[in-house]
């Protein structure tokens, strides 16, 4: 099964691809100033109104590019949840923080030990919220945290006390939030949808480097894609990329827990050895800092590490 983008995604996709190519400086503020932060965002709030998908083909393409922005902490992990299980008078408070003031967002789920959790070990009660939750991605830039606990998802203000940072590990000692109602599941679903997306695109984005790379690169006067050892390679890899991509399509198209669990167990089981294969394929200039490479493995690294990793992710898939 494959898919097309309908004429409105291909534009998302093609705006995204010319707003991040053009290298700026604040590549987040240039996003939101071409209006694809708001593509969740309800119409009357000036945004456009859009879905999952849309939102998807925005963090492919941020992944495609391995451009470091909080794409997936702001708009998979804050936006959509927000637009779905917020109340009318929660959507116009949080939501121009991120279309009007460019501002990041990101969702608190993960704890010790315990990848992204279906029933969270951090409580909340009358004296507030208490828990710690680790890989917590932008954590030090949000404005607004959306944090599981055993009773719901609640969002926080950073800024408060009782809220501390570290390292993306982020301690809850009492701190005050407001519960978005309802959105436990569709949060996790949405974080599981969000990292495929980007990782379909960091892996592809990938591939299009070392395909240009073993092309025009030549060793004993051939390119080194003339070599069988390097064309196999490639092949490999690009069986791995199409693989995600169908898979991480088909978990944001239905948002079922099945495909969901398929896709980040693609995810974690294939995407960072493949990225590897293409690193070596770079040999010494993989290493080289100038170069894109090292943005793609240690964006694959990352989100591999935030869907919890092979095993954690092989053992959702048998669950459901």
């Amino acid at each position: 099964m494959d898919f097309e983008l309908d004429e409105t995604q291909r534009e998302i996709a093609a705006l995204a691809a010319d707003v991040l190519g053009r290298e700026s400086d604040t590549p987040w503020k240039a996003l939101g100033e071409a209006g694809l932060l708001s593509l969740a965002v309800p119409e009357r709030l000036g945004g456009d109104g859009l879905g999952v998908l849309e939102t998807a083909v925005l963090l492919t393409e941020v992944g495609r590019r391995a451009v470091d922005v909080p794409a997936l902490a702001t708009l998979a992990l804050g936006v959509l949840p927000i637009v779905t299980h917020g109340t009318e008078e929660q959507q116009d408070e949080l939501l121009p923080l991120v279309t009007e003031q460019h501002g990041v967002f990101t969702a608190a789920l993960s704890e010790p030990s315990a990848p992204l959790p279906a029933v969270p070990s951090t409580k909340a009660g009358p004296d507030g919220i208490f828990g710690v939750k680790i890989n917590v991605p932008h954590a030090a830039e949000a404005r607004r945290i959306l944090v599981s606990t055993d009773t719901g998802v609640h969002v926080v203000d950073p800024a408060q006390p009782g809220v501390s940072i570290s390292d993306g590990t982020v301690r809850f000692d009492g701190a005050r939030g407001e519960e978005l109602p309802g959105a436990a599941e569709d949060l996790r679903r949405f974080a599981l949808a969000g990292a495929c997306a980007v990782a379909d695109g960091v892996l592809a984005g990938a591939l299009d480097l070392t395909v240009q790379h073993v092309g025009t690169r030549h060793q004993f006067g051939k390119p080194l894609s003339a070599f069988q050892a390097a064309a196999c390679q490639v092949a490999d890899v690009y069986i791995a990329s199409r693989t995600l991509h169908l898979a991480a399509l088909t978990a944001c198209w239905s948002l079922d827990d099945s495909d969901l669990a398929t896709a980040a167990y693609w995810l974690a089981a294939e995407a960072l050895p493949a990225v590897h294969t293409c690193h070596h394929l770079h040999g010494g200039l993989g290493l080289d800092i100038t170069y894109p490479m090292h943005r793609y493995y240690g964006m694959a690294k990352e989100l591999t590490r935030f869907v919890g990793g092979v095993e954690h992710r092989l053992g959702a898939i048998d669950v459901h």
